[in-house]
């Protein structure tokens, strides 16, 4: 088997295992595995979404549990399998808007007030997430030489995830990012901190990696996501959003400030306009009653003052609904606990 495939199947190994032990186990670690229900399975599927889980982890869990099952039924132990076909309870209900759950403008700056005030060292971060939609792997795997401050943009040539496993972006393409002012002069300190942080702890150099850890390693998302992301919901008394929904708020306000579709593809990496529209065409302000005014010759910027009240009231109450997104599936994996 080539290095590379026995690599990223001991990391999926690795996943699998840490799942198991941080969900499966605990609820089932006083149970015969041959004791193991289908309303078992379901009830840990169900409680692990409502407690805002992903599907992909949620996946990460059950794979390896389905793949035992498997075994004991290969070795007469019991006759069918109850976590077989427990992806329909993943399934997403199919509107691509139902699966972005966005933060409101006050919720974000009180969100990233708390982070500056109890995560300091990640705030830079959090605040790039909120100011160039990258997904988590491409912020862990941002050089400072991606940065050019001068033009003001980001390149984002790479994805880096757990384990330590380096991709490119999720459609294969290298983009560039647009870098806000605000942003741009937060990097900057950030780099100066850095460089005083390498000449106290005796690195030499600062880190080749914008976003490490206090030993100037890669962040590990799974971590941050425990030891700081969660956190700070907490501390805010903030309802909890996943770490992708940075990504979402994003671009829900690019839109609602009136930048195009096409720039806003653009600037997330979407593969074609039509996954911008179908995810975020809803809340461009205005664009369809426009749209239907212009079919009568009507100038929609002449419109009398009542009309004016009309469309504020209804632009006004349309809201942003809930996200609930999910992963590719997970392969199945090596049994990894054995009957009792």
């Amino acid at each position: 088997m080539p290095r590379r495939q026995r690599r990223r199947r001991s990391r999926r190994a690795w996943r699998s295992e840490s799942a198991l032990k941080r969900y499966a186990f605990p609820r089932f670690g006083s149970k015969a595995v041959t004791a193991v229900t289908r309303d078992d399975i379901r009830g840990l599927v169900t409680d692990l979404l409502a407690q805002g889980r992903s599907r992909s982890l949620v996946r990460n869990v059950i794979a390896p549990v389905r793949q035992t099952f498997n075994q004991l039924i290969e070795d007469g132990a019991i006759a069918t399998n109850p976590a077989a076909k427990i992806g329909r309870f993943l399934r997403d209900a199919g509107d691509p808007r139902s699966r972005i759950d966005p933060f409101s403008v006050e919720e974000e700056a009180h969100f990233l007030d708390v982070a500056q005030g109890h995560f300091p060292r990640h705030y830079p971060m959090l605040l790039c997430a909120l100011r160039t939609g990258l997904r988590f792997g491409e912020l862990a795997g941002l050089l400072w030489g991606d940065l050019d401050f001068q033009r003001r943009f980001i390149e984002v040539r790479r994805s880096l995830h757990d384990g330590g496993r380096v991709e490119l972006p999720k459609n294969k393409k290298i983009r560039r990012v647009d870098m806000s002012r605000q942003l741009a002069e937060e990097l900057q300190r950030l780099k100066a901190a850095r460089a005083k942080e390498a000449l106290a702890k005796g690195w030499g150099q600062i880190p080749e990696w914008i976003f490490c850890n206090e030993d100037g390693k890669p962040l590990w998302r799974s971590d941050f996501e425990r030891r700081v992301f969660h956190k700070i919901f907490s501390k805010a008394g903030l309802r909890r959003i996943r770490f992708h929904d940075l990504r979402h708020t994003f671009a829900s306000r690019l839109l609602q400030n009136g930048e195009s579709p096409a720039y806003v593809k653009g600037q997330m990496g979407h593969h074609s306009i039509k996954v911008t529209v179908d995810i975020y065409g809803h809340l461009v302000p205005g664009s369809n009653r426009e749209a239907v005014d212009r079919l009568t010759g009507r100038n929609p910027r002449a419109t009398s003052g009542a009309d004016q009240i009309e469309d504020r009231a209804v632009t006004i109450g349309e809201g942003l609904v809930e996200l609930r997104g999910f992963e590719p599936l997970t392969p199945r994996l090596p049994a990894l606990c054995s009957p009792s």
